[in-house]
């Protein structure tokens, strides 16, 4: 990636709606099993906190140099203060939605001896009242966005998706779409989808061979009226589906350490190359290029332009 491609991503501008996350991980040692029941007694040494969720796609975007805003919905809580904090140090317009009847989404890790022992997951659904706030927001922002994410995490925060992409759609923005779920009729009319391969099956059911599958993805495609859909498939690398046919690129991971979070990482650098008008093709090479290097780093992390030069 040469000069003059950052200073192309430096000049995009990029909004990120999602399910917002705080990902905490405790680190400790263990030397003795609990008396009161059979677990190891943890004695906790290190506290780590990162953005989870489509604050991790917001970091993500910001790491590449794009003007980014989120739009999310954390809770009236300290986690919900934490997760605007990480987002100013990472350089991102955070416009978070504070909901005062649910609390921030935070996935807790506890990890002792280099193995998760546990997680403990914190999360309700968003209020009727925080949603619609959001909805007012997102129509306000989407203007001055070249791409819009959508990042779900099947969490709530976009259950008026559909709306969304229309609204989108109505002032011609390019709408990417990580999607979770069965029902991917909530998403049509995006730009691209990014479902990985076992997203995509829940959907188009098991393929049997590479045709099988082309042929499922495209009819998916068509039938979504997507323009686009890019699957990633980890070691596989990704295939791209479009009406000019299918184009696949190899996985391009020298260690694969950790994947928490390359799904974030691919989703980011693809519109930001998007948003600075590249060919999708070789936006997914980047893409793919990035997704390889974030699988040798530890926990969710981010690429920067300089890396991938």
């Amino acid at each position: 990636m040469e000069k003059a491609n950052q200073e192309q991503f430096s000049q995009t501008r990029l909004l990120v709606v999602g399910d917002v996350m705080l990902d905490r991980y405790w680190f400790g040692d263990t030397h003795r099993i609990s008396p009161e029941a059979p677990v190891p007694v943890v004695q906790v040494g290190k506290i780590d906190e990162r953005l989870g969720g489509a604050a991790n796609v917001a970091r993500n975007v910001a790491a590449l140099g794009a003007k980014t805003t989120i739009l999310g919905i954390v809770g009236n809580d300290e986690s919900g203060k934490r997760v605007g904090e990480l987002l100013k140090s990472s350089g991102v317009d955070s416009q978070l939605e504070i909901d005062a009847d649910a609390p921030t989404i935070v996935k807790l890790r506890v990890i002792a001896r280099q193995q998760q022992l546990i997680r403990l997951d914190f999360e309700e659904s968003p209020s009727e009242k925080a949603l619609a706030h959001k909805l007012e927001r997102f129509e306000k922002l989407v203007g001055g966005a070249d791409v819009v994410i959508l990042s779900d995490y099947g969490k709530g925060a976009l259950g008026q998706v559909a709306h969304m992409i229309e609204q989108a759609r109505a002032q011609n923005k390019v709408i990417l779409v990580d999607p979770k779920g069965e029902d991917y009729e909530k998403y049509r009319g995006a730009t691209v989808l990014t479902p990985n391969r076992s997203e995509l099956r829940q959907v188009i059911g098991k393929w049997t061979s590479e045709e099988d599958l082309t042929k499922r993805a495209q009819d998916l495609r068509k039938s979504l009226n997507l323009q686009a859909l890019l699957l990633t498939r980890s070691e596989e690398g990704m295939s791209l589906y479009t009406d000019a046919g299918v184009s696949h690129v190899k996985a391009q991971a020298r260690e694969v350490f950790d994947v928490s979070g390359a799904g974030d990482t691919v989703i980011a650098t693809l519109a930001v190359a998007l948003a600075a008008k590249w060919p999708i093709e070789k936006a997914m090479a980047l893409a793919n290029r990035a997704g390889g290097i974030v699988v040798g780093k530890l926990g969710t992390a981010t690429v920067t332009s300089e890396e991938l030069q």
